[in-house]
């Protein structure tokens, strides 16, 4: 279902390619643009009440698009270590060794997508450290463990959540 909500997520994937244009300006209007439909799509969509599973999944999966885009430009351009890129990635390797699990395990069909704690942190971090590095800040090493603790703490909260979804599928 396309409703505003989605539309404006889909946004995200034309401004990546705004990475493409070696330019601040151009750039850190793409992360302004992204960071502003990231905080008004979900807000619109419960205030419309328009949630939809394709919404939850299609919001975060902008977000990555997005990130991973901007990260894969700013490699390129050598801005940015190839572990710094994996650094800031971390929650979403969690993500993955997560779904791969419920897939193995049969418990997919089981578990409901919603945004997570960590996921939303990481996320308004990213972007700020993407507008760091556009600027030309050099980012401290402590900065990028801080997203390697950010995805072990999403990966327990993962499991956190698996763990309630399972004891209510029980309780039906």
């Amino acid at each position: 279902m396309l409703t505003l909500s989605n539309s404006l997520s889909f946004l995200r994937a034309p401004l990546a390619f705004l990475f493409l244009i070696d330019n601040v300006s151009c750039r850190l209007i793409a992360i302004f643009l992204a960071m502003l439909t990231d905080s008004i799509d979900g807000y619109l969509a419960r205030k419309r009440q328009t949630t939809t599973q394709f919404g939850a999944i299609l919001d975060p999966a902008m977000d990555k698009f997005f990130v991973f885009f901007a990260l894969a430009a700013l490699y390129a351009g050598g801005t940015l270590e190839l572990w710094q890129a994996c650094a800031m990635v971390a929650r979403d390797f969690a993500l993955c060794i997560f779904g791969l699990y419920l897939s193995l395990s049969g418990q997919w069909h089981a578990y409901e997508c919603r945004a997570l704690r960590w996921g939303k942190i990481s996320t308004a971090l990213q972007f700020l450290v993407l507008s760091g590095l556009t600027l030309g800040f050099a980012i401290s090493t402590y900065l990028y463990m801080v997203f390697i603790l950010f995805g072990v703490l999403a990966f327990i909260e993962l499991f956190g959540m698996r763990k309630r979804a399972l004891v209510s599928e029980c309780k039906k």
